[in-house]
């Protein structure tokens, strides 16, 4: 039965609208969590456009499942996901530009730098995951970098104009499942997942995890983030 793991940062985005202290996603954290939430994902950016390093501190003093911090794969962050300890960093791709994280993770493009990120972190006992786009090709590099899980960026799936190309898009994201699957990967997915396409991922039984932020906190604003919680959590526990 897969898992949901809520992602905060969209909460601590209306925070920083007003630049004042609430809403706080620390205690959007514990919220999801009473409703079931089975992770909790942050994004320290090197801007600190959302989330900060007072969030990420009291995330990991207060989160009572699985912290997730992503991350850029640079000093700075490592040095800080070394000192908090996260149950988990995922690895992500970073443009001060950006709106939200655009794709996967080039690894085949620095894969000794990759592969020297992972070292630092595994020898301080914290799993590693990959943010990578369905590619079997990516996915092969992340794990010789020594990636534990690679989360599958289902971003250009669901940003889909039609249903052919829905179709399409979906259907690379069942052929990396299936790589990462022959390799002995952790498998999650995430970016862009709503409540209506997450439905297609029904019989893709090799997902462990889903990592969903944006929806849910959107459907919060109208119903109140712990029956938000509620029903993406019936949804993918029916998988």
């Amino acid at each position: 039965m897969a898992r949901l793991a809520v992602n905060v940062d969209h909460v601590a985005t209306v925070r920083q609208a007003r630049g004042i202290d609430e809403p706080d996603p620390v205690f959007a954290a514990g919220l999801a969590e009473l409703a079931g939430a089975e992770g909790i994902i942050c994004h320290l950016r090197e801007d600190r456009r959302h989330i900060n390093d007072r969030d990420l501190r009291l995330l990991r003093q207060t989160v009572k499942t699985k912290l997730n911090m992503e991350m850029a794969a640079v000093d700075e962050m490592v040095d800080i996901a070394i000192d908090t300890k996260p149950d988990l960093v995922t690895l992500v791709p970073e443009k001060r530009e950006e709106l939200t994280t655009e794709g996967g993770l080039d690894v085949r493009a620095q894969p000794d730098h990759y592969r020297g990120t992972v070292e630092r972190l595994k020898r301080e006992r914290i799993q590693v995951s990959f943010f990578v786009d369905p590619d079997p090709g990516q996915i092969r590099e992340a794990r010789e970098c020594g990636a534990d899980i690679v989360e599958i960026h289902t971003g250009h799936y669901s940003e889909a104009k039609s249903e052919p190309e829905a179709i399409e898009r979906f259907g690379r994201i069942v052929r990396a499942v299936e790589s990462a699957a022959e390799l002995n990967l952790g498998i999650s997915a995430g970016h862009g997942l709503n409540y209506v396409n997450v439905k297609r991922f029904k019989d893709l039984s090799q997902i462990e995890e889903y990592s969903i932020g944006h929806s849910i906190v959107a459907m919060a604003v109208l119903i109140g983030l712990e029956e938000a919680v509620r029903k993406m959590l019936d949804l993918v526990k029916s998988f």
